[in-house]
């Protein structure tokens, strides 16, 4: 998400680590590394999108190029080991909107090419993540709402900051967001016609119930206001896919219940308001989330 690149920015060291760390990283990381399938109905797989694709922090980390926080343990490469494909290509990349589907990606010390590079005429499989950056909803929240916290702890002074003269002003700009990935999906499918194209929703972040401020530091009424807004990101996703009958859409939010931000080490698949330069950025996936959405994704193909 798009929060992503002051996060990568401030965390320029952790992205420099040495091939040797990243080794070490790896093997650490060993023991969750997906099992093959025997038998795969997809050959040349694709996968697009923002940072909840790519995986910030999560060892190891590719350096290709600096500041995408593309990890070698996202559900892209859980999804691609299960699958036993022959071909796998990964381009997704933190900060990623829908319009760096066809354009540059200006990231630290470089830039991602246009993600659509990555697709090809034989592509036969294609997930994409993304939406959640698109008029910047995700970054702005996590940029305001902790800091609106001490104002109202147990109000909802980030709802109220971002609705102005009564209108909800994070959920109105996904009406464009819909609007975006109908034309992504579009794209996808002139530039690899026989792919089966499976767009991929956001994991619940919040929890259903109750409060963890130390972890997910915004007022207590705001909980719900960021479950809703979440869930809009979601259906201006489904939503699009509706209206492709070439697409399909996987919903992660449902099935990751139990697996929110204050779930606690151990269950939560997102991490809380630090950052881990050895797990995961703030407020993204942890390394068993990826694995988690990669077992989603995997279940809708079967």
């Amino acid at each position: 998400m798009r929060a992503n690149r002051i996060v990568l920015t401030s965390a320029l060291a952790m992205l420099s680590l040495t091939a040797s760390t990243l080794t070490a990283a790896a093997v650490t990381a060993a023991p969750l590394a997906p099992s093959h399938s025997s038998h795969s109905n997809y050959s040349n797989y694709v996968a697009l999108g923002d940072s909840y694709t790519s995986g910030p922090f999560i060892p190891s980390q590719r350096l290709d190029p600096l500041g995408c926080g593309r990890s070698t343990s996202n559900y892209p490469a859980y999804l691609a080991a299960k699958l036993n494909v022959r071909s796998y290509t990964d381009v997704s990349c933190a900060g990623a909107t829908t319009a760096d589907m066809t354009q540059d990606q200006g990231v630290l010390l470089g830039s991602n090419d246009p993600q659509f590079t990555g697709l090809r005429i034989d592509t036969d499989l294609v997930t994409i993540g993304i939406g959640a950056n698109d008029s910047g909803v995700f970054g702005e929240l996590i940029a305001t709402c902790p800091g609106l916290r001490a104002s109202d702890p147990t109000g909802d002074p980030c709802q109220r900051h971002f609705t102005i003269n009564g209108v909800d002003t994070a959920k109105a700009a996904l009406a464009a967001t819909q609007a975006n990935i109908t034309a992504v999906l579009h794209g996808i499918h002139v530039r690899s016609p026989q792919a089966k194209v499976l767009a991929v929703g956001y994991p619940r972040i919040a929890p259903a119930t109750g409060y963890c401020p130390s972890v997910l530091p915004i007022a207590d009424g705001d909980y719900a206001w960021l479950t809703e807004v979440e869930t809009a990101i979601n259906s201006a996703i489904q939503h699009a896919v509706a209206t492709d009958a070439k697409s399909s859409f996987v919903d992660t939010f449902g099935p990751s219940s139990g697996h929110d931000i204050c779930a606690g080490a151990g269950a939560a698949w997102i991490n809380g308001q630090h950052d881990n330069i050895f797990a995961a950025a703030a407020y993204h996936p942890f390394q068993r989330g990826m694995a988690g959405v990669a077992s989603l994704i995997y279940a809708a193909l079967r």
